[in-house]
C-alpha cells in the first residue's frame, strides 16, 4: 500500500512499492504518477551486469530503478526535462540505494557529459498523446508527462543518435502510435520487435513495446499479443494478472517478448 510524505515542490507525495516492494518510489498524489507501463518496459531490456543504459525523460526513476534492481552493476544514466522531477529521481535512487546519474536537461539540448558517450542501451516512455487530437492535464507535470510537446521522432533521433553500435533502443507506448514510431525509426536502427500488449482475451492491444537493434538486420518481427489481465471484463478480478505480467510486477521478472501465461 502507498504511504504519504511530506509536501516538495510536486506536493504531498506518496511511496509506491514497486516489484513487490524491492523498489520504492516516492510520487507526488497530483501529477504524474508511474505505474504499469514503465516495470514492463524496464523488464523487456535484456542488459547485463556491466553495460551502460540512458533513459530519456525519466520522471522520477522508475523505469532505471526497476531495471537497476533486476541487473546489479548498470551504469544508469537519465534525462529529465522538468527540475523538480529530475531532483525526484535523484531522491528515489538514494532511496533505494541504486546507482543513477541524473541530469536536468531536454532531450534535443542534452549536456556534454551525455553527447560524449555511446550506451549499450536507450530506454524511453515518451508520452502517450499528441495534444492536436486529445485534451490537455490540467497538472503541468502530468500533462508534461503524458502530453507530446516534443515530437515522437525527436525522442527516436535522440535514442539512435546516443545507442553504441550494436546497441538497442526501447520503447513503450500507445498502439495507435505505432505506425509513427516506425516510421521514425533511421535506417540505422534494425532487427525491429514489436511485442503487443492487450488488457484481457478478446480486446484489441492498446500498449506496444518496441525493441529495435542499432545495425541490425533482422527480419521485423511482430509478436503474438500477450493478454494482461485474466477474465474477460474489468468486473473479472480486476487486479489479477497473467502469471508473465505477474512475475514481472510482483516479483521482478525478465519480461521476454514472445512469452505468455
Amino acid at each position: 500500500m502507498p504511504c504519504r510524505s511530506e509536501s516538495s515542490v510536486l506536493g504531498a507525495l506518496s511511496i509506491d512499492a514497486f516489484l513487490g516492494g524491492a523498489v520504492q518510489i516516492a510520487q507526488p498524489l497530483k501529477g504524474y504518477r508511474a505505474g504499469v507501463d514503465p516495470v514492463l518496459l524496464a523488464a523487456s531490456v535484456q542488459a547485463t551486469a556491466g553495460q551502460t543504459v540512458l533513459e530519456l525523460g525519466c520522471g522520477g526513476g522508475v523505469v532505471s530503478l526497476c531495471l537497476g534492481r533486476r541487473i546489479p552493476g548498470l551504469t544508469l544514466t537519465g534525462v529529465e526535462v522538468q527540475p523538480a522531477y529530475a531532483d525526484l529521481a535523484k531522491e528515489n535512487a538514494a532511496r533505494n540505494a541504486i546507482p543513477l546519474d541524473v541530469y536536468q536537461a531536454d532531450l534535443n539540448d542534452l549536456p556534454s557529459d551525455i553527447l560524449d558517450q555511446r550506451f549499450d542501451h536507450v530506454i524511453a516512455n515518451p508520452p502517450y498523446y499528441n495534444r492536436t487530437r486529445s485534451t490537455p492535464a490540467r497538472d503541468d507535470g502530468r500533462e508534461i508527462g503524458l502530453g507530446e510537446a516534443t515530437p515522437l521522432k525527436d525522442w527516436v533521433k535522440a535514442a539512435s543518435k546516443r545507442l553504441a553500435p550494436r546497441g538497442h533502443a526501447h520503447f513503450v507506448h500507445r498502439v495507435e502510435r505505432l505506425p509513427e514510431l516506425l516510421s521514425a525509426m533511421p535506417n540505422s536502427l534494425g532487427s525491429i520487435e514489436v511485442q503487443p500488449l492487450c488488457p484481457r482475451a478478446g480486446r484489441r492491444p492498446h500498449l506496444v513495446l518496441v525493441r529495435a537493434k542499432k545495425e541490425g538486420r533482422a527480419d521485423f518481427c511482430l509478436h503474438a499479443p500477450i493478454v494482461m489481465h485474466k477474465g474477460t471484463t474489468h468486473d473479472e478480478n480486476p487486479k489479477e494478472y497473467n502469471a508473465v505480467i505477474e512475475n514481472v510486477l510482483r516479483r521482478g521478472a525478465a519480461f521476454r517478448f514472445g512469452s505468455n501465461a
